[in-house]
């Protein structure tokens, strides 16, 4: 059986003309369908499944902060109040992801705490795209959103692979995430040769 592409690889699926907002949806969808696939799977399976979710969150949440937020904060109505709210919900998010990735996936603990964590995902994520997408999309220019989804990109390509609660800030990102980065991605490879444990 083929395994299953990364689902962290946000230039593999959306065109060199995908505005930022278009990518960051997309990803929004992404992550729905990782939740629907670790709640459905066992053992090995829910595993594999949980490690793709903590890679694309842990690496979609940096990019939202080292890119969306600091021009939200700039150019939204309100910015630096939605900004700090958003930006509370991903350090809960990023405490409770952790919490699970120390978890054994079959544990009895493990289904509920995962729920609870969707749920605060997606009401974040709905709270992203109503009092951020929708405003950046109605006020940058074409080619600014074009520029804002390469830099998302570069952001996801450096970006930490595990969560890392406290690091929710451009530069706090910049100050923990290169070294996390490569550790992550160290740990990562070691998984994966190891056949995903």
């Amino acid at each position: 059986m083929a395994k299953r592409q990364e689902t962290t690889d946000i230039g593999g699926h959306g065109g060199h003309d995908e505005s930022a907002v278009a990518l960051l949806m997309r990803q929004h969808g992404e992550i729905r369908n990782l939740f629907d696939e670790v709640e459905a799977a066992e053992g090995d399976a829910r595993r594999d499944a949980f490690h793709r979710l903590v890679r694309l969150l842990a690496v979609h949440e940096t990019a939202e902060e080292e890119v969306v937020h600091p021009y939200a904060r700039r150019n939204v109505d309100g910015g630096e109040g939605v900004v700090e709210q958003r930006l509370e919900e991903e350090r809960k998010a990023k405490q409770a992801l952790k919490d699970l990735e120390d978890m054994d996936p079959d544990s009895p603990d493990f289904m509920p705490r995962l729920e609870a964590l969707r749920h605060d995902v997606e009401a974040h994520a709905r709270a992203e795209e109503r009092y951020e997408f929708i405003h950046i999309e109605r006020n940058a220019e074409p080619e600014r959103l074009r520029t804002m989804a390469k830099a998302l990109k570069a952001a996801e390509a450096t970006a930490p692979t595990r969560p890392h609660p406290g690091a929710e800030t451009a530069a706090e990102n910049l100050a923990v995430g290169p070294p996390a980065a490569v550790a992550d991605r160290v740990r990562d490879a070691v998984r994966g040769a190891m056949g995903g444990r």
